[in-house]
Formats: structure tokens, sequence, C-alpha cells
């Protein structure tokens, strides 16, 4: 087991533009840790915890062939019970964001699948899911345009901007949004909101956002070679 540099120490705050106090909970990330997947990894962001495991390319069905890039599948497994209607709308979120950074031009005709299994849901559970996947992609050596991060942020009535929202937190809000972004640009590949928030409150989130993300990196991810145990699934 590797452990990742991207360790933080419990609730730091820093301050954005002087009016966003933006304050994450412990984090951290371990790489490698099954061995059957191409790439694994698991993230924590304070109680939440999600572990990831990336498969392929390998072979796809010829229904779902796509002749000119890899097809990705992106499954989310809760903790107990079957998947929802929530981890279908994850797994869109996700598929998105990683299909907006990878390189699956370099793949046509391939499959790739990864399956976030949830651990603990303590709030903000959708960026962890993003932060897992990518360090997932990463340790599978997929080559990828960026890296991408999640920040999940809650509104609470009284008009406050909470940055790594607990699940208590994001009970008592009136609105909850989730950007992953991109480390090349700053940009935001995919966004997900829930409740009601103006546009001033919106754009006080787009300024701070970056300061927001776990970990930041400008480097292109090359691919490395394919380890050999991988024909099995995650369980």
């Amino acid at each position: 087991m590797t452990p990742s540099a991207c360790d933080k120490s419990a609730f730091s705050t820093m301050e954005v533009c002087g009016s966003l106090t933006v304050s994450l909970r412990e984090f951290g990330c371990e790489q490698s840790l099954l061995s059957r997947p191409d790439g694994s990894a698991s993230f924590v962001q304070g109680d939440t915890s999600v572990m990831a495991g990336v498969y392929g390319p390998a072979e796809v069905k010829v229904s779902k062939e796509i002749y000119d890039r890899a097809t990705l599948e992106v499954l989310v497994q809760p903790k107990v019970g079957l998947p929802s209607v929530r981890e279908r709308s994850q797994e869109q979120c996700v598929r998105e964001t990683c299909e907006a950074s990878l390189l699956l031009t370099l793949h046509p005709r391939s499959s790739l699948t990864l399956i976030l299994q949830v651990l603990h849901d303590d709030g903000s559970l959708l960026s962890c899911c993003l932060n897992a996947a990518c360090m997932a992609l990463m340790d599978a050596g997929l080559p990828m345009s960026c890296l991408f991060c999640g920040v999940t942020c809650a509104i609470s009535t009284d008009g406050q901007i909470i940055t790594d929202p607990t699940a208590a937190q994001e009970k008592e809000s009136r609105a909850l949004m989730t950007f992953a972004i991109d480390s090349a640009k700053h940009s935001v590949l995919m966004s997900s909101t829930k409740g009601s928030f103006s546009v001033h409150e919106v754009s006080g989130l787009m300024t701070g956002k970056k300061e927001c993300a776990p970990f930041q990196t400008n480097k292109t991810v090359n691919a490395k070679p394919k380890r050999p145990d991988v024909t099995n699934r995650l369980h």
C-alpha cells in the first residue's frame, strides 16, 4: 500500500477573496490497495470514505462497442442495499467527469469499468467519489488530459456557505452544490446542484472553488504498463 501525498490536517481554514471562509475536513487517500483491478484507491473526507477500482482497457461487447473510443461504465455501490436513483445520478456525474478528462480515443473498441464502493457516508459523498475515481484512474495509468477533483458546498438557511459539509449540515442546508474541477485550466468539468440559490451565491462559490480543491496538479498523466491480474471484478 502506497499512501498518496495528499493527506491534510483536520479542518484547515483559509480565506478566499476576503468573503468566503473555506474549511475542509481531514482528508487522505491510498492507492494500489487492491490486486485484482488495474488501478485502485481509497479516498477519505472526514468520516466519508469511498473505495474505487478501475478495470481495463478490456474487450467490450459488440452491442456496447464504439468504433472511435473506449466505452466507460461507472458503477456506484451503496454501503447497504441495492443501488437506487441517487446512485444512478452519481454514476452519471462521475462518468461525465471521467469522459471529459480521459483520452478515450487512444483505446477504441474497448471498455473501461470504474466501480465505486461507498464505505461510509457522512456528507460530501459525490465529491469523495470524484476524488476516489481520479486517484484510481491515476493508479491504473490511464492517459488523461488533466486531473480533476470534487468540491461540495452547502448554503445554509441564513446564507452561509459551508465547504465540505457533513451529512447533518447537508440536511439543514437549503442548497447543495458539487463541482468537478479541471486541474489544468481550473474550469468546471461537471456541476450538480440541489435546492434554491441565487446568482450571487453561485458567483461566490465559483470564485472560491479552486481553493476548496483537496489536491491540485497541472501534470498530464501518462499510461503505465497494464498489470496481468485484472480479469476479476471488485468485490
